[in-house]
């Protein structure tokens, strides 16, 4: 499928390192989710740690496809956050969603599902089910 038909996912995390190397991880271990739109936004503009509504703006925007966009967070204010864009209703793409899973596994469920062409509601269903991942 094509790059432009693809679901856009954005990592928020706390850290610009964290949500750059989650992004990483996950196309690496998504076989064929090269074309997958996927960005972080990490930390604040001026490089702290916390949270950026412009950046988190900025990432969804450039990875929309026109398909929607799975936002991915880490820890409070950064839910809260992607919270007050989704409500203020033309700061995030048309079709962008928070998606409730975990940072990490959620990251590469959603990568791996998007790869295929799936639609949102699958992306965001794969990532979700991240929670039942056992380790033991």
């Amino acid at each position: 499928m094509s790059e432009e038909k693809l679901v856009g996912i954005v990592l928020v995390s706390h850290s610009a390192e964290v949500a750059a190397s989650v992004a990483e991880l996950a196309k690496g271990l998504a076989s064929g989710a090269a074309a997958v739109p996927v960005a972080p936004a990490g930390g604040t503009e001026g490089g702290e740690l916390g949270t950026s509504a412009e950046l988190i703006s900025a990432a969804a925007a450039s990875v929309d496809r026109g398909v929607g966009v799975a936002v991915l967070t880490d820890l409070g204010s950064a839910v809260l956050t992607v919270k007050a864009l989704l409500a203020e209703g033309d700061e995030l793409p048309d079709g962008s969603r928070l998606v409730d899973a975990p940072f990490l596994e959620g990251a590469v469920a959603a990568v791996v599902t998007a790869a295929t062409g799936a639609d949102l509601d699958a992306v965001e269903a794969a990532a979700t089910e991240a929670y039942d991942y056992r380790k033991v």
